[in-house]
């Protein structure tokens, strides 16, 4: 096949949780410029309009509806409302995801909870829920993202356990339903990104910024263009004989 077309996602329906804004945004441009037909999702359905205006202009079909990755309910009539508008599902980023700042000494269950529910178990719902429609069709890509924050420890300065842990999480949740759904024609990967600023890192970023850059050694953060050749790439037939891999994106940082 022609590499070209390899990569072409023009009539596939690609899920993205938490697409209206930073990364998620990235990603979903990405795809819609490769011709991927989008639903977004995300609590503040707001943005998911807003951002879905901006990619209608790119050519292709958008769908916006709000969504809370914890509630099981949410996420079914999230595939549903996709099945029904587009027919069938072929992407689906489990991009949703938070972090809660706080020595481990202090943290509390409900802050730890918050975190682990949204990134790692709204992971597994939406993989699930979307996962029955792919095993009927014998065919699916779902890309995770987790982070470097989950590949290995991190100094003090950077408080965020719960953070870690889930995405941790993420990371061996890819490798295993890899092996569970390599069977169904369903490639199952992950992206951990390094630094990029967005709405939830640039605070981090900002009060750490030398700090940071000196352990990257490509010597910038991640910027708005980064993520989409990785996005895209595992989720088209480039990648059909690539599942329970984590492709890192963090300029060196882990290297």
């Amino acid at each position: 096949m022609n590499v070209k077309k390899l990569f072409d996602l023009s009539g596939r329906v690609a899920i993205v949780t938490g697409g209206s804004v930073g990364l998620g945004r990235q990603m979903a441009e990405g795809f819609a410029e490769m011709g991927a037909k989008l639903v977004l999702c995300a609590r503040k359905k707001e943005r998911c309009l807003q951002a879905a205006a901006e990619l209608q202009k790119l050519g292709v079909e958008v769908l916006a509806l709000g969504c809370d990755v914890k509630d099981p309910a949410s996420i079914q009539a999230v595939a549903d409302a996709t099945v029904k508008q587009f027919g069938r599902i072929d992407i689906l980023v489990n991009n949703a995801g938070t972090s809660w700042g706080a020595p481990v000494e202090v943290m509390t269950l409900e802050q730890w909870s918050k975190v682990i529910e949204t990134n790692l178990t709204g992971t597994f719902l939406f993989s699930q829920a979307v996962g029955k429609v792919m095993i009927a069709q014998r065919r699916g890509k779902i890309i995770n993202i987790a982070s470097v924050a989950g590949l290995r420890g991190s100094p003090p300065s950077f408080s965020a356990i719960g953070y870690s842990a889930s995405k941790g999480g993420v990371i061996i949740f890819t490798k295993d339903l890899a092996c569970k759904w390599g069977m169904h024609n369903i490639q199952v990967n992950a992206i951990a990104p390094g630094w990029f600023p967005t709405d939830m890192s640039g605070k981090v970023i900002e009060r750490n910024k030398e700090m940071l850059l000196a352990g990257i050694p490509a010597g910038r953060f991640g910027g708005p263009d980064d993520l989409k050749g990785a996005a895209v790439f595992l989720a088209s037939d480039a990648s059909n004989f690539v599942t329970g891999n984590i492709l890192v994106v963090d300029g060196g940082q882990s290297a």
